[in-house]
């Protein structure tokens, strides 16, 4: 045992603290072995993918919905013009009365003087009886139903179209501008859409929605708009701008001046081909893709579109499900498409 603990324990110390020199001197002076590449492996190699992405039309459910910020307004005074020519004779009603749609408010007479009667007597004098003058009058009603405001005082003389009064209905409505392109989503508007006013009363449904220009001279519409004609957001060459505009319900509480969100939702269609709005020139009725070819240019290719919500286009004629096209058109003269300007609109 004395002999195990003297010489045999201090010679295996001895070893081991060798062998770990040994490694630590070949660690520090490279003289391991070097991992041999494997001469056999594919290696990766720089190179360039120039082929334009493609994409393929799919079917998936789409609608139509705008949304357009607006501006609660109140509805324009309804203006009562007289019918004919004369003299204010008598008011109806007082001036500041509350009245309904078709109440009388005042009458307008008319004088027209008629030739004198010449009689002879027996004896052949003559006689000139003065008549009295034919007397025409009519009444002038309420055209809409509200506060009535006379512009004319008794006695007063006024030819056809002269405006005798106004009828304040006390409603409102909501009006917002139009893009080119919400114009052209909203070709078939319904006659309904949804109002969402912030910390206001909860979203609800207004009615008479129409579309079309109003003149900027007066400082906009205040009522529903001429939806007659077309024009392109913002000041047109005849000083008119596009808007959407709705009726608020009597029994909804809302005041000048609010914003408010108008939403109109035109339609849907279940399992409908579509294509994301960066595949296809055009928006209404008719576009274009690019089919990719296996060599050459792609080629320009034709298709019938039907609703689009912005992002992604119905293609009702042209294409299969299937079939690929290119996921960008050629930009050409055609404006860059920016992925972000729907979020920037619903933003603002």
């Amino acid at each position: 045992m004395g002999v195990t603990r003297r010489i045999i324990f201090p010679a295996l110390r001895i070893l081991v603290w060798a062998v770990i020199a040994v490694a630590l001197v070949q660690l520090a002076f490279g003289g391991g072995s070097p991992t041999q590449p494997d001469t056999e492996a594919p290696q990766d190699e720089p190179h360039a993918d120039f082929t334009e992405p493609q994409i393929e039309v799919t079917t998936a459910s789409i609608t139509n919905t705008v949304e357009i910020a607006g501006t609660v307004v109140a509805d324009a005074a309804v203006p009562a013009p007289a019918e004919q020519e004369g003299y204010i004779l008598w008011f109806e009603v007082s001036d500041g009365a509350e009245v309904t749609e078709g109440d009388r408010l005042l009458v307008v007479q008319q004088e027209i003087p008629r030739d004198p009667v010449e009689s002879t007597d027996e004896d052949g004098n003559i006689t000139v009886t003065e008549q009295e003058p034919q007397v025409i009058s009519s009444v002038v009603k309420a055209p809409a139903s509200g506060i009535v405001d006379f512009k004319v005082l008794a006695n007063q003389t006024v030819t056809i179209g002269d405006v005798v009064a106004t009828v304040d209905p006390g409603t409102h409505s909501v009006i917002g501008s139009l893009t080119p392109e919400q114009q052209y989503r909203l070709i078939d508007a319904p006659s309904e859409g949804e109002v969402t006013v912030p910390n206001g009363p909860a979203p609800f449904t207004c009615s008479n929605l129409t579309t079309g220009t109003s003149s900027s001279a007066d400082g906009g519409s205040t009522g529903p708009s001429n939806p007659d004609s077309v024009a392109p957001e913002g000041d047109a060459p005849g000083g008119t701008t596009v808007q959407a505009s709705c009726s608020v319900p009597d029994d909804v509480t809302v005041f000048p001046g609010l914003t408010a969100t108008l939403t109109i939702t035109t339609g849907s269609v279940e399992d409908a081909l579509v294509l994301p709005v960066t595949a296809v020139q055009g928006r209404f009725e008719t576009g274009n893709v690019w089919l990719p070819a296996d060599e050459g240019e792609p080629a320009e290719h034709e298709v019938s579109l039907g609703l689009t919500d912005g992002e992604v286009v119905q293609i009702t004629d042209g294409l299969e499900a299937g079939d690929l096209v290119l996921e960008f058109i050629p930009i050409g003269d055609e404006e860059p498409i920016d992925p972000y300007a729907r979020d920037q609109e619903m933003v603002g």
